[in-house]
């Protein structure tokens, strides 16, 4: 294959929030490369709010993870619509090589065998040069090189909707700082201690003077976290579990510090450029 951006291209990345966050700077890199390609985005529902709007990304197709059988069959009907010149399959699980093997097109790009997974590369018909693992954003841009993109210099292009903007600005009123406690992964192994994290909140609300906003989603752990910082610093800490992606970035975006574990909204945290402390416990974070 000749390197060099083609006119219609996809990404096959549907999930998480923190990997669909790690795929930003290559579909920037492509854009800035080849600002008239048509650059088509497969993903799932909720890591899709990350993607609404973004100006390297003209087109979504979504793809239900709950839908069983009749998911391959809707987003095969969609697909079929949509020819490309390029597909790059960023994921290495079996969901994303069959969708990646229902797309029309003539060259599909993925991950290595000693990488992959789930068989992954019977559904690509070329595949990136063998690598040491290394962290995600670092291995999605290799795609950029075989495209003969330069990936540099390196940008998200994540930034909340009007509407979230709206929506932080009235659960936080006024312009004084506050942190950002994102409470729980979707990995209980992740997740840090309630106790800890109301030790942590009342630190930063008595000696620093600090407001907390609890974000994330409605969990057991992230309501018994939540519910422990209650108890400590009383209304001192906002509560905004439950507010959605979209509505999160709006918050992430003005928090003078985000605290969380490894966990989508930490990884959104950085490409919006906040201050950051992550919680790593179990995952290497020369990956993450």
């Amino acid at each position: 294959m000749t390197p060099g951006v083609p006119d219609r291209v996809a990404i096959v990345l549907m999930s998480a929030l923190g990997d669909v966050t790690f795929g930003l700077p290559l579909a920037t890199a492509i854009r800035r490369a080849r600002p008239d390609v048509h650059l088509t985005w497969i993903v799932q529902r909720g890591p899709d709010e990350l993607l609404a709007g973004h100006p390297a990304v003209n087109e979504l197709v979504h793809f239900d993870r709950k839908g069983g059988i009749a998911a391959y069959v809707d987003i095969r009907r969609r697909l079929a619509t949509r020819p490309f010149d390029v597909v790059l399959d960023l994921q290495t699980a079996l969901k994303a090589g069959l969708v990646t093997a229902l797309t029309r097109a003539p060259i599909k790009w993925g991950i290595d065998r000693t990488r992959a997974r789930d068989a992954n590369t019977w559904f690509t018909t070329h595949q990136l040069p063998p690598a040491p693992r290394r962290h995600m954003v670092d291995q999605f841009l290799e795609f950029a090189a075989v495209l003969g993109v330069n990936p540099e210099p390196l940008t998200y292009g994540l930034r909340p909707g009007d509407a979230a903007r709206v929506y932080a600005s009235g659960t936080v009123p006024g312009a004084d700082p506050y942190v950002a406690l994102v409470l729980a992964s979707s990995a209980a192994h992740k997740n840090w201690f309630p106790d800890r994290w109301a030790e942590v909140a009342e630190h930063l609300v008595r000696e620093h003077r600090l407001r907390v906003v609890l974000v994330g989603g409605t969990s057991e752990a992230e309501r018994s976290a939540a519910s422990a910082i209650t108890a400590r610093v009383g209304a001192s800490a906002i509560n905004a579990l439950g507010s959605g992606v979209g509505n999160a970035l709006g918050l992430l975006e003005r928090a003078a510090l985000v605290i969380a574990p490894d966990t989508g909204p930490l990884h959104m945290a950085v490409a919006l450029g906040r201050p950051v402390i992550g919680l790593y416990g179990s995952t290497n974070p020369k990956w993450v």
